[in-house]
């Protein structure tokens, strides 16, 4: 697979990942590279298991959030290295990546000796 196939693929999952994102989340306003959940829309004042359900959703949303969000910057992050030209070099050490990795896991940043 080449570097161009790659950056297709990451293309079109960061474009999915900010979908998802805006879904249970939106762009914190005093950082715009840092995402913040939502809360649901309910008047809670109104009845007191509105007020739980409502708690509860935003903190369903807030682990959504972080998980989508620690993949796209992932993303993110590949594209910039196939923009600089470090796209499918380890972190570590610098060799190169497994393609089979690469293909299982186009964001990956570490060979498999390296896996976290």
């Amino acid at each position: 697979m080449t570097t161009e196939k790659f950056k297709e693929q990451l293309e079109k999952e960061l474009e999915v990942l900010e979908t998802e994102l805006k879904s249970v989340g939106r762009r914190n306003p005093s950082n715009p590279n840092d995402w913040e959940a939502v809360p649901q829309d309910t008047d809670i004042a109104i009845d007191p298991n509105e007020t739980a359900d409502a708690i509860e959703g935003f903190e369903e949303n807030t682990a959504i959030l972080k998980q989508l969000e620690i993949r796209y910057n992932e993303v993110k992050n590949a594209l910039k290295k196939i923009e600089d030209g470090n796209y499918g070099k380890c972190e570590v050490d610098g060799e190169p990546i497994e393609p089979q990795r690469l293909e299982a896991n186009p964001a990956a940043s570490t060979c498999e000796k390296h896996m976290k």
